[in-house]
Order: C-alpha cells, then structure tokens, then sequence
C-alpha cells in the first residue's frame, strides 16, 4: 500500500554550477579556487577538472527539458560567483548574469520553480589568493555578489540560499585539504566556518534589502547524525566533541545567536575565537523562512582506544584531519551496505536528522535538499541504464522523510541529488549519483530506471509500497521516459 506526502509538497532535483557547467573560460568568467584545485596535479582522481563537466552551459535548453519531461516541480540551482563577479569584487559581467537569467525563464517557461544557490563552493580565485573565507572581507564581498544576483533574478526567483554545506567548505578546504582550496591548517579552518556564518547573515540582510517581501530565504546545511559507539562516558564525549565541530558550529549560531561554549573549550588549545567580533552572532542570526538539511549517512564515533584513533569519516583520504582538537575520536565504518562512495545506506539517520531539526529549529519549515547515492551505473547492452540500488535506496529515504512528517516534523520538500552524472569533486569523474546518466565523451543523456521511478512518485506525491523500479525497456539512449 503506497504513502501519500502533503499537498504542495515539493518535489525536485539538484545540481552545482562547477560539476555540470563548464565553460570556464567563457563569457568573462575567471577561475574559482575548484579551477585552481582541479588543476594542480594530484588533487584530483585521474586530475580530472571541471572544465567541461556535463557542458550545461551549453546544453541548458536541453536539461530543462529532460526536467519537465521527467515531471519534477522545481530545480535547485546554484549561481558560479566567478562567471557573475570574476574578481569577488566590483560589478557585474552581464554575459554571465544573462546566463541565468535564460536558465531562469527556461524553468519558469516548463512550469518548473527554481530554488537558487549563491554559494556551491567555487570562491573567485581572487578572494582565495586574499585570504579566503579566513578572512572577514570575504564575508562582506559574499554580501555584495548576493545583492548583485538579487538584484538581477529577484523578479523571478522566490526560494533562496545563501550557502551549500559551508561545513565542507570550512573543514574539507581549509583543514583536511581534501576540498579547495586544499589548505591544512585547522585555525584556518575554525575562522573560515565563523566567516561562513557572518557571511551568511550579511548575506540575508543583502537578500531581505533586494527582494520582493515573499521572498524565502534559507541555508543549506550537511548535519552530522553523530552516534556513539557504546553509552561509554568516553563514547559519548566523543560524540559530543563531533557534534559540536559538524553541527553545533553553524546551527546555534545560526538559529540560537550564540558559538557552544564547549567548542570553545574544545578548541582553546588552537584559538581563543577573537576573530569573532562584537555584534557578529547577531548579525547571523537572522529570521529564517526555511532551513534546508542535506542527509546522505550517519557518523558512528567512540573514544580512542590507545594508539592512533582512525579516521573513517567518509570525507576522504588525508593526512589532516578535517576534526580540529577532535585527535581521539575514532570514527567507525558503521555495518550493513554501502553506496560507490563507502557511506552507509541508513534511512534511520534522515528520520534522526529531521527530527532533531523539527525541535532544533522549532517553527522553521524544513527541506531535504540533497540526498542521493553514488551507484555503479552503466549502459546494457540495448543503451539503457538500470539503476535498481539507487531506487531501493531513495524508496527508503523517502519513507523515512513520510515518517518524520507523520511524526511532526514540517517538511515541505525534497531534492533528489543529483539530476546529472557529474564532476564528483575530488573524486572526478569517477562517481556517478544522477537520476540521468551522462557520456562524457559525447555528452548524451540517458534517464535511469531511477529517473522515472522518482517522476512517478513526483507527478502522484505518493510512495509505492516496494522499491519497484519501472520496466526496462522504457527508456533508450538520449530520450526521457514520461510516466504512463
């Protein structure tokens, strides 16, 4: 017997400018710190780059169509800072305003809603060699290129989000240097996730002064569902200890106007957090119409049992740890199956994650705005894409999303990560999570089993009792299924 989700629930997919524009090159744009990172040898699986990616800057009148074909309600965007203000400073290129203006109207022309980005992780360049996110002007050069989009997509675009998980951005560029701008120094890291904040909320101020008074402005955030090992007083300090480095660090700030004093004591032995300035948590704590959660599997951690703690964060391979004073915490690779990416398959962690955000953030309405599985997908023999895991794993995703809101929690939608195959980070292109497969070498779009399984559930708002995936037969080599 099938679930149905609330009326006007929203249904859609998601994408970042660098993993599927390319063109970097192109219409005045200059490098972000992924050119420069992608570049730079070793960075990168196979050093692959961004520099072409999926070619949607090219090919955007045919992914808004794949989009309506499959039926989804809205498209989650994000906006490349460096192609709209190259230096991070200054005005506008138009050329690369225009680009999004025509996206904008493409989505809005096929009934789809577009939920907007400022920030998906590609700094200018220019900024970087500044200083970066350590340094405050950073924040208020984010305020500025968020008043110049604003100002440009304002009329159009309704669902806003300053940031994309700036806990990646913070501790996976500026601590583990697995991300960009690949730098491994953890103050660095703690002063880059304060300015990430304050650049939030001159951001919102930014938003609130250049937009319609409908407008609905978020962040998006990549909690940590943290659990201990054992009920261990070390275990459970050492959950404690995480939680506050993945989660507390931007929500309570965020939500509570306030850094947790066990953060600071944490990392006293690093930094007496003078970087924060008088009036600054007030100035991110600004009202939010949403907050939107991205959720892909739980962390289980326990104290160090002497020797060296292990790190199996699921954050990548480095020599320095993304976990500033977090040194005897051991992470655990938690049993049971696991997506291309080694993370565990755990619904329970999104109905986790959405509770604790229902009381968390009480009165805020919530989205998932990401969730997906990374899935050795390829093409049968006859070109089609079946994607039977990825179906199993979004079917109890999303019955762990019903869940939450029967049980109270004020979920208004969900974002399938990602619409394409795409550049995967640092992983290159050797991780696919897209609903719709891609062939890098001729760029054809293939819908997966799991694209019109995902539609089907979008057009009817209703859950299907099993992960069935739909025949095989339905879809072939650069055409999109339509449900029946």
């Amino acid at each position: 017997m099938s679930v149905s989700f609330p009326p006007g629930f929203l249904w859609g997919t998601a994408t970042a400018a660098y993993q599927i524009e390319g063109a970097v090159r192109e219409g005045g744009r200059t490098a972000s710190i992924w050119d420069t990172f992608s570049h730079t040898p070793g960075r990168t699986e196979n050093g692959d780059t961004g520099d072409i990616a999926t070619d949607h800057f090219h090919r955007r009148a045919e992914d808004v169509r794949l989009m309506a074909d499959l039926g989804v309600g809205a498209y989650r965007f994000s906006v490349s800072w460096p192609r709209v203000q190259p230096t991070g400073r200054g005005p506008a290129v138009q050329q690369g305003l225009d680009f999004y203006r025509g996206l904008v109207d493409d989505l809005l022309d096929h009934g789809i809603r577009p939920v907007l980005t400022l920030y998906h992780w590609d700094l200018p360049q220019e900024l970087e060699s500044a200083g970066g996110w350590p340094e405050r002007e950073t924040a208020y050069r984010f305020a500025e290129y968020a008043g110049i989009v604003a100002g440009a997509l304002g009329d159009r675009v309704d669902l806003w989000t300053t940031l994309n998980e700036p806990w990646c951005s913070a501790f996976l560029g500026y601590g583990s240097g697995v991300h960009a701008p690949g730098r491994t120094d953890p103050v660095a890291a703690l002063r880059a996730a304060h300015h990430l904040n304050l650049g939030h909320g001159l951001a919102v101020q930014a938003l609130r002064a250049s937009l319609p008074a409908d407008a609905q402005l978020s962040i998006s955030l990549n909690p940590s569902v943290v659990r201990p090992l054992s009920q261990s007083p070390g275990d459970l300090d050492a959950a404690r200890r995480i939680d506050a480095l993945a989660n507390r660090v931007f929500a309570d700030p965020l939500l509570r106007g306030s850094y947790p004093e066990d953060l600071f004591a944490d990392t006293a032995p690093l930094t007496d957090w003078s970087f924060v300035h008088d009036g600054d948590t007030t100035a991110i704590r600004q009202p939010l119409d949403w907050l939107g959660l991205n959720y892909y599997a739980p962390a289980l951690v326990s104290a160090a049992d002497g020797g060296t703690a292990e790190r199996n964060d699921g954050h990548g391979a480095s020599e320095h740890s993304p976990w500033p004073c977090a040194d005897a915490v051991t992470f655990h690779q938690p049993p049971g199956e696991r997506t291309e990416m080694g993370w565990s398959i755990d619904p329970t962690g999104l109905y986790d994650l959405l509770m604790t955000y229902t009381h968390k953030a009480s009165g805020v309405p919530l989205m998932i705005t990401e969730n997906g599985a990374a899935c050795d997908d390829k093409p049968a023999a006859d070109g089609t894409v079946h994607d039977p895991e990825r179906i199993a794993y979004l079917h109890g995703h999303l019955a762990a999303v019903h869940r939450a809101i029967a049980d109270g929690a004020d979920v208004r939608g969900y974002f399938l990560w990602s619409l394409l195959d795409n550049f995967e980070w640092s992983y290159g292109y050797s991780k696919r999570f897209g609903a719709v497969y891609v062939d890098y070498e001729t760029q054809v779009r293939t819908p997966k089993s799991s694209a019109r399984w995902y539609a089907e559930v979008a057009r009817t708002g209703a859950l299907p009792a099993t992960a069935q995936g739909p025949a095989e037969s339905a879809h072939r080599p650069g055409v999109v299924p339509t449900p029946e």
